[in-house]
């Protein structure tokens, strides 16, 4: 079960990666910049100083990486708070009025390699009592439907609230390049804060990960359901 997250994450320090002669600018998204927790393994590629290092800030061509990782968690966070259309279902009594079948508020979104939206997902465990029913999978599956397979290279998948175990094993398999996700959960997240099995270099596929864009709104998010 998806609990609620705290608001703070790791603490990321303001330094950069050299490349290529230059400094990265800090950026907090970027876990190469923070502290690594206990068991945590290096960000995902071989060979790779910092994950997009050279991709920042916003350039004459379109949006740097930061930006364009705001945007596209600010879709999440629509589909997280707007989700589907939530039937009632009958109160427990029998009698008239139900109650409305409410999910945790968690969005996710993938787009394909050149940034076309492919799929959403939001929560739907009580919606339609699947287990299996978190938005990251719900959108690897409409995402794999829509392109006629299973392996999503070069794609990457938003989500408002760091990814679970069987979320993050999901990924994995589906072959998700970049993953980027919001608020923490120190209790359950499976991309640092408990378990990183994202960059767990025994695995065959390690995504980029990028944990903490727009935290501050995605946890109130969530803070708000909770309360």
């Amino acid at each position: 079960m998806r609990s609620e997250p705290s608001s703070g994450g790791p603490e990321l320090s303001g330094g950069g990666s050299p490349l290529a002669g230059a400094a990265e600018p800090a950026d907090a998204t970027d876990p190469a910049l923070g502290t690594v927790r206990p068991g945590q393994p290096a960000p995902g590629a071989v060979g790779r100083v910092g994950p997009g290092a050279v991709e920042g800030l916003a350039g004459p061509e379109g949006p740097g990486r930061r930006q364009r990782h705001e945007l596209w968690m600010r879709r999440a966070l629509e589909v997280a708070v707007t989700g589907p259309d939530l039937p009632a279902v009958a109160a427990p009594t029998g009698g008239g009025g139900g109650v409305p079948v409410d999910d945790v508020p968690v969005g996710a979104v993938v787009y394909g390699p050149d940034g076309t939206e492919l799929a959403v997902g939001r929560n739907e465990r009580e919606l339609t009592g699947d287990p299996t029913a978190h938005a990251e999978v719900l959108a690897l599956r409409r995402a794999a439907e829509r392109l006629g397979r299973w392996r999503l290279d070069d794609c990457t998948l938003v989500v408002t609230l760091e990814p679970c175990t069987m979320c993050a094993g999901a990924l994995v398999l589906a072959r998700i390049s970049t993953v980027v996700f919001g608020a923490w959960e120190p209790k359950t997240g499976a991309a640092g804060s408990l378990w990183d099995v994202l960059r767990d270099r025994r695995l065959n596929h390690r995504p980029e990960v990028y944990g903490g864009v727009l935290e501050a709104e995605n946890a109130a998010v969530l803070r708000a359901f909770f309360r």
